[in-house]
Order: structure tokens, then C-alpha cells, then sequence
């Protein structure tokens, strides 16, 4: 049914119950998945110093890297065979999310209702509901 399945995650707990969610729904399909991680670059606007923005730059970098190492962990422990093509990408999370739909012909994207809470989400508006919206394939919101 599935070809082929993207994971954005944010290491979320919500991120990590739809991880869990994707491998099952692509071990039962055949399905290919794309694991996602997206370091916001809005932050930026009204930080003093180049210095302080490529800081910031390095810790959400690594914060990334971590991200789609737990999506491995979860492969390895479920002992699975699914492929997972891991990307990292920089820019609106729901921006790249759509593009990555996009020009990787996702069939379905898998993630989590929020990965942000309370003052970031009334900022920022919610990444799910943005995708849920603009979409042009399935997408499976995960609490």
C-alpha cells in the first residue's frame, strides 16, 4: 500500500510514539522510510551576535544528529529490515516537511502532534497542523 513513508522527528516524545508507529506501518507495507529532522533557522531574528546564531547552529546540529539516532535505536531494537534514508535539513520545519513530500513522492508522513508546547507553539503555530493542511498525500498524527 505504502512505498514510501516519511518520519519527521524533533525527538519529541509525540515524535518517538509516531517513529514507533512508521517502522510498523512500513514493516506491514514493504514501505521505505525517510527519517527527517529539521533545524529551525527562524530563531534567529533579534539575536545580538553572528557568534551567539552560530552557536546555536552547532548545539541544534548536534540536538539533529541525536534525533536520528534514536530513530536507528528504535530499527535496531524492533530488529527490523525496513530501509531508513536519514536526512537533515535547515528552514521552516513544516516548509521542508512539504518539500520533502514533495520531491521525495512520499506516500504518507508519520509524526507526532507536537514537539512543541505552550509559548513556541502560540508562536510558531503548530508543525502537524500546518502539514495536515497543505499536504497532497496521507498523514497520520500520532499522540
Amino acid at each position: 500500500m505504502y512505498k514510501k513513508i516519511l518520519s519527521p522527528t524533533d525527538g519529541s516524545k509525540f515524535a518517538e510514539k509516531a517513529e514507533k508507529h512508521a517502522l510498523f506501518l512500513a514493516e506491514a507495507s514493504g514501505a521505505e522510510i525517510i527519517a527527517l529532522s529539521v533545524i529551525e533557522t527562524n530563531f534567529s531574528i533579534g539575536l545580538p551576535a553572528d557568534d551567539v546564531v552560530r552557536r546555536i547552529n552547532q548545539m541544534l546540529k548536534k540536538e539533529t544528529e541525536r534525533n536520528l539516532e534514536k530513530v536507528e535505536k528504535l530499527k535496531e531494537e524492533a530488529d527490523s529490515d525496513v530501509k531508513i534514508t536519514f536526512k537533515v535539513a535547515e528552514g521552516s520545519p513544516a516548509d521542508i516537511i512539504l518539500e520533502t513530500i514533495e520531491k521525495e513522492d512520499i506516500d504518507l508522513v508519520v509524526m507526532g502532534s507536537s514537539g512543541k508546547s505552550g509559548f513556541d507553539r502560540f508562536i510558531m503555530g503548530s508543525v502537524a497542523e500546518k502539514v495536515v493542511r497543505a499536504a497532497e498525500c496521507s498523514v497520520l498524527v500520532v499522540y
